[in-house]
């Protein structure tokens, strides 16, 4: 599909919602996989005037009504088979929503459902877009909560400054780009970078609606002459875990750039990359909350294998310490660990948390947004990440981020993932615990995880490697590929599992 074409969709669709009496400013939600008419939803609703949020595509009924629930959904965008199994059983929870607009056909078969294609058909290809402010809300985001209900982060229009300029600084967007990112629209990369950032640099975009399969990615990348490509940490590693002879049977010579975010990625995978390759994955950093990438390895500087890079132009970034009193006090001392801050005013840094004042307030002390993530920079400005607040394990007295020790025992060839925990201990008050999904061609044994247990001693001395090792076929993991320590803690423990509604993969 043609920018131009592309255009006309996204303009009948704004003049549809004029048509069905659709206020400016109210919520149009979408429940779709990777299809044209997503495109046109998200940017019709943009000209229009109203707010868009994306919903995952493998959502279930409750948590689709919960998120429509707090966003006062108004349009719903969807398939009949998504509203007959998601939606439903729900509708009576949702007297709100007015519109029900269905794509690909038997609108007949939905209570209220408009046949979009065909009201599509008919609408006129021009719409003068809308005059909007820069802090005019423009999407809403929702982040899965811990133990509560899901938290809908709110960006502005002019958030799509900071998607057009970190496409190019930080992704090395250039003309003639053929760009591929295979997060799914529901997640906010799947917006800020799936959607708008490749649209306004005026590259051509690749979109997938299949799972993952090696082989079949790889024929991507190398049928569609992909150029740039940007992808996930697990991802990354079940390529790894296909091996380096898919990638020597295509052809990958116009690939110039790959880039990952989602969670961190682990040393030994950016290492792999580059000899199968012959590049590097560049990690990246940022949030839901900051709706754009913030720290990045970037094209033309060095890649310190397991950073997450260094702050982009016009972002400052420290690592500070929270005080009893609230108060927070910058860390100068290289690779001492705190808490990731950064300085407010970035143009895509979440506006609210829908109708939780309180709770974005929380975010905020002594001019800083706190991240809530553990970190630290080194004498070379590059950061590094350690966890989130909440998974840092403290062990006889040791502070210890589970990322460092997961990294570790993905250096071992026999390990694909690893997920780790602290688990109480009447001495130490936690202890380490792992979790590890191994590689075809190795099986569980005593004699296994003892191997792993002394292999991450020796990486990382006995006081932060892990007591015991529990080996599964797959680890719990969210839609955008985070593996949920929460939930392998919770299980462990017995204690509640909380929010599962971005829950993918579990363990079998």
């Amino acid at each position: 599909m043609s920018y131009a074409e592309l255009t006309q969709l996204a303009n009948k669709f704004a003049n549809l919602l004029v048509q069905i009496g659709v206020q400016r400013g109210e919520r149009v939600f979408s429940l779709l996989g990777r299809i044209p008419a997503l495109f046109a939803a998200a940017l019709g609703t943009w000209k229009f005037g109203a707010v868009f949020s994306p919903l995952f595509s493998a959502f279930g009924p409750e948590p689709a009504m919960s998120r429509m629930q707090i966003g006062d959904a108004r349009v719903l965008v969807t398939t009949a088979a998504f509203y007959r199994k998601k939606i439903a059983p729900v509708r009576d929870a949702l007297p709100g929503l007015r519109h029900i607009l269905i794509v690909g056909g038997e609108a007949e078969t939905v209570p209220q459902g408009l046949d979009l294609d065909a009201a599509l058909s008919n609408a006129s290809r021009e719409f003068a877009t809308v005059a909007t402010r820069p802090g005019d809300s423009a999407v809403i985001h929702f982040t899965s909560g811990t133990t509560g209900k899901p938290k809908g982060a709110v960006h502005a229009h002019e958030a799509v400054v900071a998607h057009h300029v970190t496409g190019k600084c930080a992704l090395d967007f250039q003309d003639g780009d053929i760009f591929w990112c295979t997060a799914d629209p529901g997640w906010v990369t799947g917006t800020s970078y799936g959607i708008i950032s490749p649209l306004t640099n005026g590259i051509s975009i690749i979109v997938d609606e299949a799972e993952f399969d090696a082989e079949r990615w790889y024929d991507i990348l190398q049928e569609q002459r992909v150029t740039v490509w940007y992808t996930a940490p697990t991802a990354i590693r079940m390529l790894m875990k296909a091996g380096e002879e898919p990638i020597k049977k295509h052809d990958l010579s116009r690939l110039r750039f790959m880039a990952s975010v989602g969670e961190p990625l682990n040393a030994e995978a950016v290492t792999w990359s580059a000899k199968a390759f012959g590049k590097p994955f560049h990690d990246n950093w940022w949030q839901t909350e900051t709706g754009g990438i913030m720290i990045a390895n970037v094209a033309g500087q060095d890649v310190k294998p397991g950073s997450m890079g260094r702050p982009l132009p016009g972002i400052t970034a420290a690592i500070v310490q929270r005080g009893s009193d609230g108060h927070t006090a910058e860390i100068d001392e290289p690779m001492k660990m705190g808490e990731l801050a950064l300085k407010p005013g970035w143009p895509s840094m979440f506006r609210a948390y829908l109708n939780e004042p309180a709770r974005y307030a929380k975010c905020f002390a002594d001019g800083w947004y706190l991240t809530g993530d553990l970190a630290m920079r080194d004498s070379d400005g590059y950061f590094w990440f350690v966890g989130r607040a909440d998974d840092l394990i403290k062990s006889a007295g040791h502070l210890i981020g589970p990322f460092e020790v997961e990294s570790a025992l993905l250096e071992h060839p026999a390990v694909a993932e690893a997920g780790v925990i602290g688990i109480p201990d009447p001495v130490a008050g936690n202890v380490v615990k792992a979790f590890v999904v191994l590689k075809a061609g190795f099986e569980s044994s005593e004699a296994m995880r003892k191997e792993l247990i002394g292999h991450a001693r020796i990486r990382l001395g006995p006081a932060i490697a892990p007591r015991s090792i529990d080996f599964r076929g797959n680890l719990p993991k969210t839609r955008s590929g985070k593996i949920m320590r929460r939930l392998l803690k919770a299980r462990e423990l017995g204690l509640p599992e909380g929010d599962l509604s971005t829950l993918e993969s579990d363990e079998k």
